[in-house]
């Protein structure tokens, strides 16, 4: 069974940094695009950010130029280094990929998710 374990959340000062990580394991053929969600007490989960295996990456308006993701195709892992971190950047993070299985009939891509990890930032 394909899954992603994340690892990295913590508290932090606000003006800090914090790095996350998360690795995709299982059968895998590829994996398209990987990313990073959030989700705070009473909100709905929310896009930090994407990358696709070419590079491409996206942001949310509230992260960038603070945060940056990352990844590596050959350990089927992705990376998000938080700086300048904000008391509203708390939440819990989940890693997120769209994996083409080996055993996926015609390049059927499968979404999962990590189990998620809290990062709190202190004011």
């Amino acid at each position: 069974q394909e899954q992603l374990v994340e690892s990295g959340g913590g508290l932090v000062q606000a003006g800090g940094s914090l790095g996350l990580s998360c690795a995709a394991s299982g059968r895998i053929f590829s994996i398209t695009s990987m990313g990073w969600y959030r989700q705070a007490p009473g909100k709905q989960r929310e896009l930090v950010a994407t990358i696709t295996s070419g590079g491409n990456t996206n942001y949310a308006d509230s992260v960038k130029g603070r945060f940056t993701i990352s990844r590596d195709n050959a350990k089927n892992t992705v990376y998000l280094q938080m700086k300048s971190l904000k008391a509203e950047d708390t939440a819990v993070y989940y890693c997120n990929a769209h994996i083409i299985p080996v055993y996926a009939l015609g390049y059927t891509e499968y979404e999962f998710w990590g189990q998620g990890t809290q990062v709190t930032v202190s004011s």
